[in-house]
């Protein structure tokens, strides 16, 4: 896991210097999907449009990771800024570009076996109000 995990972190930090950065990208293990890690991705450039930004992340996974590793990788959830899950994380774990892990946590309505936080960063714009 952890060469996936380091995979992931150089992917992260590509596509943050390609597009800009990211207020979440982490890997979730929901206790009712064992072995299948959701990518929970959220960043402002990816609101002003998901599905070409589905398929930039997409196609750099693609291209880095090899397919046992993609396999491990049930889905892709892109999480909008305002989402108040988005806001609890960002209050637990503060991290940019490196690795955290959570176990046995509630997020986003779901119970989460364990995460591996690559970023997870408020933003800092005062119309949003979040710092």
């Amino acid at each position: 896991m952890k060469e996936l995990i380091d995979k992931l972190v150089k992917i992260e930090k590509d596509i943050s210097a390609e597009k800009g950065p990211f207020l979440l990208f982490a890997l979730f293990l929901r206790e009712d999907a064992p072995d299948l890690w959701d990518l929970l991705i959220a960043a402002n450039w990816v609101e002003k449009n998901k599905a070409e930004s589905l398929k930039c992340i997409s196609t750099h996974l693609s291209k880095s990771l090899k397919p046992d590793e993609l396999i491990k990788l049930s889905r892709i959830l892109l999480i909008d800024s305002n989402n108040p899950g988005l806001i609890a994380i960002h209050k637990a774990i503060h991290i940019e570009h490196g690795t955290a892990e959570i176990k046995d946590s509630n997020f986003f309505g779901l119970q989460i076996k364990h995460a591996h936080l690559i970023t997870s960063k408020r933003e800092k714009t005062p119309n949003k109000g979040i710092e």
